[in-house]
């Protein structure tokens, strides 16, 4: 392979440099498979042998190499690898490390990601924007089990070009039928799992077997070096621009009241003034009046560049919107089937809230019961209840409003998403929508015309939601009793949910499971919504330990209505009173995942009612909190 330097092009021509550079195409591929399969030697191995080391690196390195006695300026190739196997060691590749590169005929951005299972996370971000994966085999070792997993994943996020390369092949003496029995052990596989086509090559990272041209030392092999096959593999760079227009909103651009632009990059389809285009979820149409650019208006404008959009009309449209190609839209619903990689050392919460982030659109989504996970190693459907660190599994996402999206098979864009812990900001998942479920298109909301601001009238009140929460024992239940009592004698319309009532019927069959909690205050917060919407005043004893599933029934309610009262008992006076009995059970372990002893309770941060009850009586606090919520409201609405 011919190569050139780009700091002798730069000082003779610039302009030719940046025309070189700007009509080549650009391939981003990752290196992936398990632990000490090579991939930092194949990387150094390439970038040394191309001589293209990204510019930033270039001058120091060719210093660094003077200083270690090579001759005429060349790139020591043990210096570069040593490079790289000390950000190793340093924990950089425990994240993904992107290094850039050229040849005469492409430009090159590759993923080096770490190998580690518990790394697997890492490994994912790398191939969600890779369009082609190097898996890399120890030729010693031959498929492990991280090898399928790697590879299961990248056919997962739709990589279609896939390379098999099986490294270190010196050391076994470029042995072809110890090469030709892991190519045929890892065809088995990939077919198991939809991968059809791929192409293996015999390399040795460290000595450069076939990595830049092919190898005296596999005669047998008759395919092309890596870096060849790199070059010339054939992206489809023009299938977005195929596609039906699609423009995620990022941001409304409005400097001054004479323009108002819709601004983001174009993910599919090309766009031109005067075309027609739907704004969705509202499905509200207009057409382009001006596409506006860093250098000016545009005539047209084509996937993969960031543009702002002028409106021919004044419709409502802002960030987390899609606009789209009017006679071509996206979807839009709120009830999927998706696969989804768990990224979290803690195990997924079933109906748990979590932020689900899709593009530019941002939604507060709940995870179903998998409906089974994968073994990577048999590809067999496992029934589990929940997700744990690196597992892979299908089931059902709720989102609380209409989500625009297309199958992940048909866009990564509109498809893809991620999971984030509310109370955290942690990444916890990523995922791939597979497709929208029939009932959330064919069940629609009625409307009836005696609404709840009409069921409120009739009882002269305003509808409330009072959640007491705390500790077993805290008083909860004795204080809600208290408050009922005193509504009622006012003449108020109210109706108390107690923890332990609910259980013998509606929530019968939830045990006291992380996941079970999660679902016994879901249900809960349903059922008290609909109270509120017949005007009532609802209260409700919970010890409800976790923070995001209160928050979840807040968000339940118009502003305003959700009264959250935190019952503050101390653990020790809550276990002194123990009036069941449970805390000594929990204490003799005779009780599992029981709240303060082997379950945790986080407690309230800002509840609009504090009581503490080692200087508050019942009567009294009941009485505040009667007054509390009475207080600046009429009596009829």
């Amino acid at each position: 392979m011919t190569s050139y330097r780009p700091d002798a092009l730069i000082a003779s021509d610039i302009s030719a440099y940046l025309q070189l550079h700007q009509n080549k195409s650009l391939l981003r591929f990752i290196t992936c498979g398990s632990v000490d399969d090579g991939k930092s030697t194949l990387i150094g191995r390439l970038l040394y042998d191309s001589k293209m080391i990204f510019e930033d690196q270039l001058a120091s390195l060719e210093a660094d190499s003077k200083r270690v006695g090579t001759q005429g300026g060349e790139i020591d190739f043990a210096l570069l690898v040593d490079g790289l196997a000390a950000e190793r060691e340093q924990g950089i590749t425990i994240d993904v490390a992107y290094r850039f590169f050229a040849t005469e005929k492409r430009k090159f951005i590759v993923a080096d990601t770490p190998g580690h299972e518990q790394y697997t996370r890492n490994m994912v971000t790398g191939a969600s924007t890779a369009d082609l994966a190097v898996i890399l085999i120890d030729a010693r070792k031959g498929v492990l089990t991280q090898t399928r997993r790697h590879s299961y994943l990248c056919h997962l996020l739709g990589i279609r070009h896939i390379v098999l390369a099986v490294n270190k092949m010196d050391l076994i003496g470029y042995d072809q039928a110890a090469y030709d029995a892991i190519v045929e052990e890892y065809r088995a596989f990939a077919e198991s799992i939809g991968i059809t086509v791929f192409t293996p090559i015999p390399i040795s990272g460290f000595k450069g077997d076939n990595i830049t041209g092919t190898s005296p030392n596999t005669m047998w092999y008759t395919g092309p070096a890596l870096l060849q096959h790199l070059e010339s593999v054939e992206i489809d760079a023009d299938a977005d621009a195929a596609r039906p227009f699609r423009l995620p909103v990022q941001w409304v651009n409005r400097p001054n009241l004479d323009f108002r632009g819709f601004a983001g990059l174009i993910a599919a389809g090309t766009i031109k003034p005067g075309d027609k285009v739907r704004i969705l979820p509202s499905g509200q149409t207009t057409s382009v009046a001006r596409i506006v650019a860093l250098g000016g208006d545009k005539a047209e404008a084509v996937a993969g560049e960031s543009v702002t959009l002028t409106l021919a009309d004044e419709v409502d449209c802002s960030r987390g919107d899609v606009i789209a190609a009017a006679d071509a839209p996206p979807q839009v619903a709120d009830q999927f089937q998706a696969t989804i990689v768990w990224m979290d050392q803690a195990e997924m919460l079933p109906g748990r809230a979590y932020w689900l982030k899709l593009g530019t659109q941002t939604v507060s989504a709940t995870v179903q019961p998998p409906r089974h996970a994968v073994c990577v190693n048999t590809m067999a459907e496992l029934s589990v209840k929940t997700l744990g660190l690196n597992d892979i599994g299908v089931a059902e996402v709720y989102t609380d409003r209409g989500v625009v999206f297309e199958p992940y098979a048909e866009s990564k864009d509109l498809g893809g998403f991620i999971l984030i812990d509310k109370a955290t900001n942690a990444t916890v998942a990523a995922g791939m929508l597979n497709f929208a479920l029939r009932r959330a298109q064919n069940v629609h909301w009625q409307a009836t015309e005696i609404n709840r601001e009409a069921h409120a009238r009739q009882k002269h009140q305003a509808p409330r939601l009072l959640w007491f929460t705390g500790f077993s024992g805290s008083g909860k239940s004795t204080i809600a009793n208290l408050v009922e009592k005193r509504l009622h004698a006012l003449g108020k319309h109210s109706f108390l949910l107690d923890g332990d009532n609910v259980r013998h019927g509606l929530n019968k069959d939830l045990g006291f499971t992380d996941a079970d909690r999660i679902e016994n205050i879901r249900r809960v917060g349903e059922v008290a919504k609909l109270m509120t919407d017949a005007g009532l005043i609802v209260l409700t004893a919970f010890i409800s330990p976790f923070r995001a599933e209160r928050e979840l029934v807040r968000r339940m309610l118009p502003e305003g209505e959700f009264f959250e009262i935190f019952i503050d008992t101390p653990l020790d006076v809550a276990e002194e009173r123990d009036v069941k009995g449970l805390y000594k059970k929990a204490r003799a372990g005779e009780i599992a995942n029981f709240t303060g002893i082997s379950s945790p309770y986080e407690a309230p941060e800002a509840p609009e009612i504090r009581v503490d009850t080692t200087r508050e009586t019942p009567e009294e606090a009941a009485e505040r909190i009667v007054e509390t919520i009475m207080g600046g409201w009429s009596p009829v609405i």
